[in-house]
């Protein structure tokens, strides 16, 4: 019989080598190199031939294989389902991440009973909590229902039968870090184990066409615990971000092979769970400041929803000799990017002072259509003069202070006039195309110089 063997993997590319290095060859990691103990091989081969894909009969022409019903099932968790992509693939494999506390487990919950009241069986396998835990977290959610089957199991193979016999619409893991293969002889949790562990999930969901969700760990860097080889075994990978000193939460999706990977969902944290936001621009518009200095509401676009969100921007005398430079919610390179244009094409000596740049809310800007609504709060905070409060800004801004068309001009400003802004200020290469609305008065801007003038001369 062949002894296990004593191997290292890097947990940043799965990469193995029979002695431990201080820096990975293939992915360049420092100290990322894992002992763990490898298998034999002869019960690894067996176990990797039980789970195949592959058919009895060989391969099968594309254009003989047999459509089967392709329907979604919807949770009725409009924010959730948006996500998805309209709902659950039968047989898809997801992976549901977020920092601890965020409420992973929570939404896994709501979306057990949201089936289960739909008439779907669920079988919830808690790999981390016993029975009476998990209970006493449903009633507190007010999840009970007898369609949600139990199972505080932590074997693979254990979870297999089960899933065979119970046939559940759902299968839902929490946590795949929990759970380990019995051919695999490391601790549940480590890499091997994780990865062997998706991959046993991956072909049960295919084989068995049962959708299963697995909750997955995070590091401190806020990547799901494991190699990144697991992100690519799954079918979707959603992340939970949000800060636990503040009830918002944001479900974003990274990887989705059956739908957009643009749009978000947004929820509260009460009480009794995870509630729906279904106006996430209210929300993030809640506790403006009015006529304050530095305060500006710009328009983004998460998928197919346009969301107004505020900017704040900061700009005091340094008390040390080097300027702070402190962001939240938004590239520090890009904000010195707008400090250099404001500097060079504003002529705004700004360079020089403590800037503070924050995204109210805990929401996060990516897309450079907030350029302009950045440049002008700091334009704001520096002269000390508030934009006007119905105001809503956004454009891009180059390197030699033109500001730039953007995509969905027409989508933002609709959202602006409709939640009571009477004012826009946006690239002209976009103002031109559009018509001017009766309840509202749209402003555009070719350089930055114009912005400014128009801003703070009081023209609009």
């Amino acid at each position: 019989m062949a002894k296990a063997k004593v191997v290292y993997e890097c947990s940043g590319c799965g990469s193995r080598t029979p002695k431990w290095l201080g820096r990975c060859p293939d992915c360049g990691a420092w100290n990322s190199y894992v002992e763990l103990t490898e298998a034999p091989q002869k019960s690894s081969h067996e176990a990797r031939r039980k789970q195949t894909l592959a058919q009895d009969d060989g391969p099968t022409p594309l254009t003989d294989v047999k459509e089967v019903d392709a329907s979604r099932y919807r949770f009725l968790i409009k924010e959730l389902d948006r996500v998805l992509g309209g709902g659950l693939v039968p047989g898809s494999l997801i992976l549901l991440g977020g920092d601890p506390g965020i409420g992973k487990s929570t939404i896994a919950m709501q979306a057990a009973a949201q089936m289960a009241r739909n008439g779907k069986k669920v079988l919830y396998v808690s790999g981390e909590e016993s029975l009476p835990q998990a209970h006493m977290r449903a009633k507190r959610l007010g999840m009970l229902h007898e369609n949600i089957l139990m199972l505080a199991e932590v074997d693979v193979e254990h979870i297999r039968t089960q899933v065979q016999r119970v046939k559940p619409s759902l299968l839902i893991v929490d946590s795949i870090q929990s759970v380990y293969c019995p051919e695999v002889t490391a601790a549940p949790g480590a890499i091997s184990q994780i990865r062997e562990s998706t991959s046993r999930f991956l072909h049960l969901a295919k084989r068995e066409a049962v959708p299963t969700l697995l909750i997955g760990h995070v590091t401190k860097d806020g990547a799901i615990a494991g190699p990144r080889v697991l992100e690519h075994m799954v079918d979707t990978v959603l992340y939970f971000e949000g800060d636990r000193g503040h009830p918002y939460r944001i479900l974003r999706a990274v990887k989705n092979r059956f739908g957009s990977t643009n749009e978000i969902g947004v929820f509260e944290m009460k009480e009794d769970g995870l509630q729906e936001v279904g106006n996430p621009s209210a929300l993030f518009l809640d506790q403006r400041p009015l006529d304050a200095p530095g305060s500006v509401v710009t328009v983004c676009i998460e998928g197919s929803r346009p969301m107004l969100v505020e900017v704040q921007a900061l700009v005091g005398t340094p008390v040390y000799g080097t300027p702070r430079r402190t962001c939240t919610g938004v590239d520090p390179n890009r904000v010195a990017l707008l400090v250099a244009v404001l500097e060079k094409s504003g002529g705004m000596q700004i360079a020089s002072a403590d800037i503070f740049v924050n995204v109210a809310g805990g929401y996060r800007l990516d897309e450079p259509a907030a350029d302009l609504a950045v440049a002008m709060a700091l334009a704001s905070s520096f002269r000390g003069r508030a934009v006007p409060q119905d105001m809503a800004i956004f454009g891009e801004l180059g390197l030699a202070g033109e500001v730039r068309g953007i995509s969905q001009a027409e989508t933002r400003a609709k959202e602006a006039v409709k939640l009571g802004f009477s004012k826009v200020m946006l690239p002209e290469h976009n103002r031109a195309s559009l018509p001017q609305p009766k309840k509202a008065k749209f402003f555009g801007a070719k350089r930055l110089d114009d912005a400014l003038d128009a801003l703070f001369s009081r023209e609009v």
